[in-house]
């Protein structure tokens, strides 16, 4: 099976591009960016290039993307044109050359104002029945490529699956207030619990949307790590994380103690992944249980994919005061995640 990768340069791109050829079918990466999993350099949003890509190719999955990173470097216009006018083109050639199937990598991002609750209020738990309220020009292209997917799947029969997932990139947090106040694994870790996923779970994710898409049609899924918490919760997650986690994970408190880490005070959303499990069959990996117990035993909580792919940036230049620029938020306290 041929299967097109966009953004095949990226984080995710390389590691679908990795994980697909280790199971035995061709991946086809795509990029602008010219990369050892690239195998065609050029543009989405050009219809001549994309429509040469598409040649056999049997599943599109499109990772491609402007982010938030980019927010604060690249023109709205410039979101429009590739989130939005790429994601057509790609939708457009993959009904010309009758794909069986096109999967989105979309983001929880869309979700945008609706994941902060009030001061006071339970965390937010976050399902898919969720009005999403974007927040930004990121948040709102990627909405709109949702709603072409969709458009697409019901008008012209091809089945699309979106993928809103979260965060797994391995590059320091942009928050500048959690990073001076936390070590780096100690907030990835943290983030596992409620809002971050290994980028093999997230691999793993997409072949199982692209294998069930053409009996759904279309879906949307939230692919993040399994929280151990349960939606009765939020309102002791909103005042006391730490005494909800060492309920439920009792043997982290000494990695943490061993470590000199921490626990977030406050958690102000819980993504909830069930219904990804249990309609594409996904079987998540990579947990904040099992980064505890692989600590304990000495062993790396990352998956190997995650560390051959490693770091990668997000930008050509270097920047002084973090990772991307971005608008500060002082009014979020270090050890809140609200």
């Amino acid at each position: 099976m041929n299967v097109l990768v966009t953004g095949s340069a990226g984080h995710l791109g390389e590691g679908l591009v990795r994980h697909l050829d280790q199971i035995g079918l061709n991946p086809v990466g795509v990029d602008i960016k010219r990369s050892d999993f690239t195998r065609h350099a050029g543009s989405i949003t050009d219809p001549e290039f994309v429509n040469q890509c598409m040649q056999g190719i049997d599943v599109v999955i499109h990772a491609a993307t402007l982010h938030k990173p980019h927010v604060a470097t690249h023109s709205r216009q410039a979101f429009v044109d590739t989130n939005i006018s790429g994601t057509l083109t790609l939708l457009e050639a993959a009904v010309q050359h009758k794909t069986r199937s096109f999967i989105y990598t979309s983001t929880t991002s869309t979700f945008g104002d609706a994941l902060r609750p009030a001061k006071g209020e339970p965390a937010v738990w976050v399902t898919e029945a969720m009005p999403p309220q974007p927040k930004n020009i990121y948040g709102a292209t990627k909405l709109a490529a949702e709603n072409l997917c969709r458009l697409f799947s019901r008008n012209m029969a091809l089945p699309c699956v979106v993928l809103r997932t979260s965060r797994f990139f391995p590059e320091d947090d942009d928050n500048r207030y959690k990073r001076e106040a936390f070590d780096d694994d100690n907030l990835k870790l943290n983030e596992l619990l409620f809002r971050r996923a290994d980028l093999h779970d997230m691999v793993t994710a997409h072949v199982c949307a692209m294998e069930k898409a053409p009996e759904l049609g279309f879906g949307k899924f939230i692919i993040s790590a399994t929280s151990p918490f349960r939606c009765e919760d939020a309102a002791a997650l909103a005042n006391d994380t730490p005494s909800v986690v060492a309920r439920y994970v009792p043997g982290y408190e000494k990695v943490y103690e061993d470590r000199g880490w921490s626990m977030f005070t406050s958690i102000g959303r819980i993504y909830d992944n069930r219904l990804a499990r249990n309609t594409l069959g996904w079987s998540p990996e990579f947990s904040f249980e099992r980064a505890i117990s692989d600590l304990l035993e000495g062993r790396d909580y990352r998956s190997k994919l995650a560390v051959q792919v490693g770091k990668k940036g997000y930008h050509d230049r270097f920047f002084e005061d973090g990772p991307f620029p971005v608008e500060e938020t002082p009014e979020i306290e270090p050890g809140h995640d609200r």
